[in-house]
């Protein structure tokens, strides 16, 4: 996937939904644990010199497993290259803990999930579809793919 340079560092600019200083050690071989700022920013996880403005690196949280490795340890490895793996390393249990989840939920697919989960729900209960007043409730994104028949029209 291409990005433009001067989006990123914009958006590396932005308020984080979590940031901490955390060892990290990137996939190469040979690649030891550096003190990094990590700042994660909708789903890109920005990683910084502690003495930087501009990052380092972005990696962009889609089609990526976050595992824990230990206490005080996670790694996110990318599916389709899944020897690639970073490892990063936390103060506290409870703070390797945080970042797993808010990572998890950054994800595309994630929110994708939920609100294709809460809109079945909202439907459910009341009869209407929420998104029909959006105009995108025809979306093949919006639909789950279940095997389920789609979400009734609603009654007119």
């Amino acid at each position: 996937m291409r990005f433009n340079e001067k989006e990123l560092v914009s958006l590396s600019r932005q308020p984080s939904e979590r940031a901490a200083e955390l060892g990290m050690r990137g996939p190469k071989k040979g690649d030891v644990v550096k003190k990094r700022l990590v700042k994660l920013i909708v789903n890109f996880l920005f990683y910084f010199r502690t003495d930087e403005e501009e990052p380092v690196g972005a990696l962009l949280l889609e089609q990526c497993r976050v595992e824990r490795e230990d206490d005080l340890a996670f790694s996110i490895a990318f599916l389709d290259e899944a020897e690639r793996k970073y490892l990063f390393e936390c103060d506290t249990q409870e703070q390797c803990l945080d970042w797993i989840d808010s990572i998890i939920k950054a994800s595309y697919e994630f929110m994708r999930k939920n609100l294709i989960f809460y809109r079945t729900e909202i439907h459910r209960l009341t009869g209407k579809d929420p998104l029909e007043q959006y105009g995108i409730s025809d979306e093949t994104r919006f639909q789950v793919n279940t095997g389920l028949p789609p979400l009734p029209a609603p009654p007119t």
